[in-house]
């Protein structure tokens, strides 16, 4: 058997690692720990912020070091702890927010707090996700702003995320950077800040480098953690932008597509 060829493995969460009911399979999960056998980290890099990805961390026994809000925090899961948290300044978010619907219209907005137990506030007409994610609604636009945030959601009533990515981009590029996350799931964050962000500041952490990684996604918020990354696999439910710019497009989430991977680099 040849050595596994990577020293760590970058995966996302949601439509990647995870299946539609927020599991992951015995098979992947066999394949992950057979890659770690072998010598290879494993790393989550996230769009969700630590709240929301604990519990996930927690019924994988995972204790490293993980990536969340889109590379705003390093999160240390086995000591439940924050090793790095960027902010987004509420005045520059709230004069991009100002340019974005003086030119879309009106958004529904929510937002992600900063800190270990930050909430996701929700405003009126946002529209949140079935499932078990906990959230705190707000009618006060002044809620939003009274404390550190990491990101701003915006959803639009009309256009498509694809639609909104492209307008908030070409209105307020140069203030924040705007991604497309998930369905319904365009965010506003810090000018600069990505999944390779953080990620570049976790493997420095483990003593790892970009060319002895391999990572896994499905969303166009993954395009520059493919950049950073040596290689970049695609899921087969991946996002065409993503797909475009991919090293290899796998199986989906559904049918074990990091697990596909990982036990064909692990036979050689």
């Amino acid at each position: 058997m040849s050595p596994f060829p990577y020293r760590l493995v970058a995966t996302d969460l949601d439509g990647t690692l995870l299946r539609s009911d927020e599991s992951v399979s015995d098979r992947t999960r066999d394949a992950l720990a057979a890659a770690t056998a072998a010598g290879a980290a494993h790393i989550v890099v996230t769009g969700r912020a630590v709240p929301w990805t604990r519990h996930i961390l927690d019924d994988l026994g995972y204790e490293g070091i993980a990536v969340c809000g889109q590379g705003a925090q390093v999160y240390h899961a086995g000591e439940h702890r924050l090793l790095t948290s960027l902010t987004l300044d509420r005045q520059l978010a709230g004069l991009a927010l100002s340019k974005i619907e003086a030119e879309v219209g009106p958004l529904a907005l929510a937002a992600s707090r900063d800190g270990l137990e930050g909430e996701v506030l929700m405003g009126p007409g946002y529209l949140a996700h079935e499932g078990p994610l906990p959230y705190v609604p707000y009618e006060d636009p002044a809620e939003l702003w009274s404390a550190p945030l990491t990101k701003l959601y915006v959803q639009h009533p009309t256009l498509t995320d694809d639609e909104l990515t492209r307008a908030a981009r070409a209105t307020v590029g140069g203030l924040v950077d705007i991604v497309m996350a998930g369905p319904g799931i365009v965010e506003i964050l810090p000018l600069g800040l990505s999944k390779a962000t953080g990620l570049s500041l976790a493997a420095r952490r483990l003593g790892v480098k970009a060319a002895e990684t391999i990572a896994f996604g499905d969303m166009p918020n993954d395009i520059p953690m493919f950049g950073w990354a040596a290689h970049g696999v695609a899921m087969g439910n991946a996002h065409t932008e993503l797909r475009a710019v991919a090293d290899e497009v796998t199986a989906s989430n559904e049918e074990d597509g990091i697990a596909v991977v990982l036990e064909r680099l692990l036979a050689g």
